[in-house]
């Protein structure tokens, strides 16, 4: 137990989330609780991790949410480690709802340069239906920006990919790549306007960074097979944007191919994005839960062949999407991942 890397979590204690104030003392080594000397409560270790209020083992908790993470069926779980079905399905919810809040911190704080983003969608089988699946990728760092989900296939679904893009970005200078759907274009070059404020009365002047680059590939398809590819090039020269693709480390012309390896690696981890799977999805937020916790361990917790960086001749230094984008300096294990500490306010 470490009283200097830990915080109260009590909402209403005027040092809530604050590390290095010297306020944390340990209350019990036996019970893993501390106690604040500012509000002078008590509180678990485990409070604002996964692990709270879970009486099983840490260790057995992590393996199974890792095996989660990377597709393993939820039968085979309760069939090797002897829980119960609703149990491991909990284990996940809950394991989603940490990741959530963690990336909101991390990914979403607006400080990731992004360069080049490739947004696409799919489509999920649900009992009675289906929904949509739309996603961001940041093409340099390999970085999941986050999926929505949504019933429908219309501009709200457009709009709130940008709006997860913009939140992610620390520029407004990138390159965007989608497909060839309609409702992107004109949510991209709204969604990205800033207010040009020249001290004058009225409202101001929308306008787009002059670095804000717009292309989109669109497939023709004969009996299911694409047959031919073509390139538009919607703001920004030819020229201009395969600089940005060449320079990305994103091949040599507009093309949707990270994210489509992206979406392909979902579905090898979500059972309910399998293309021919029994396990339809039945509740939007279990989907979110999962989206989230194979989203944050692909994150944080997985090398990338494509982000190997050379030192020497001989030596390579492997990193994960978020070492790439400089938000950590190190590969996460799951336990690290699942013990990351957030104020409970914030797991929703």
């Amino acid at each position: 137990m470490n009283p200097k890397s830990v915080f109260c979590p009590h909402p209403d204690c005027p040092l809530a989330g604050q590390t290095g104030e010297e306020n944390i003392l340990i209350h019990s080594r036996k019970e893993a609780r501390y106690r604040c000397k500012a509000c002078r409560r008590t509180f678990s270790a485990r409070q604002g991790t996964v692990f709270y209020r879970k009486k099983t083992p840490v260790e057995v908790v992590t393996v199974v949410l890792t095996l989660l993470a990377y597709g393993c069926p939820i039968p085979a779980v309760v069939a090797a480690f002897g829980i119960d079905e609703r149990t491991a399905a909990a284990w996940m919810s809950c394991a989603g709802s940490h990741c959530r809040a963690v990336h909101e911190r991390l990914v979403q704080s607006g400080s990731v340069e992004l360069e080049h983003v490739q947004a696409d969608e799919l489509w999920i089988k649900r009992v009675g239906g289906k929904l949509w699946l739309a996603m961001a990728v940041c093409v340099p760092s390999r970085l999941w920006l986050e999926g929505v989900l949504s019933e429908k296939r219309d501009r709200s679904l457009a709009r709130a990919v940008v709006g997860l893009i913009r939140s992610c970005g620390r520029s407004l200078s990138l390159l965007v790549t989608t497909d060839g759907w309609k409702p992107y274009k004109d949510a991209l070059l709204k969604g990205f306007r800033f207010a040009v404020k020249t001290g004058r009365r009225g409202r101001p002047r929308l306008a787009l960074e002059e670095g804000f680059l717009l292309g989109q590939v669109v497939k023709r398809y004969e009996k299911r097979r694409v047959t031919g590819v073509i390139q538009r090039f919607l703001r920004g020269t030819r020229e201009r944007i395969e600089a940005v693709v060449r320079a990305s480390g994103g091949g040599t012309g507009v093309n949707t191919a990270y994210i489509e390896r992206l979406n392909a690696t979902f579905r090898s981890r979500l059972a309910p994005l399998t293309r021919r799977t029994r396990r339809l999805a039945r509740k939007e937020e279990t989907l979110r839960a999962g989206m989230f916790l194979v989203g944050c361990v692909y994150n944080f917790c997985a090398f990338h062949d494509a982000l190997r960086h050379p030192l020497t001749d001989e030596k390579t230094v492997e990193r994960t999407p978020a070492m790439a984008a400089g938000l950590t300096g190190h590969r996460w294990t799951p336990l690290e991942l699942f013990s990351y500490r957030l104020l409970p306010a914030t797991i929703t």
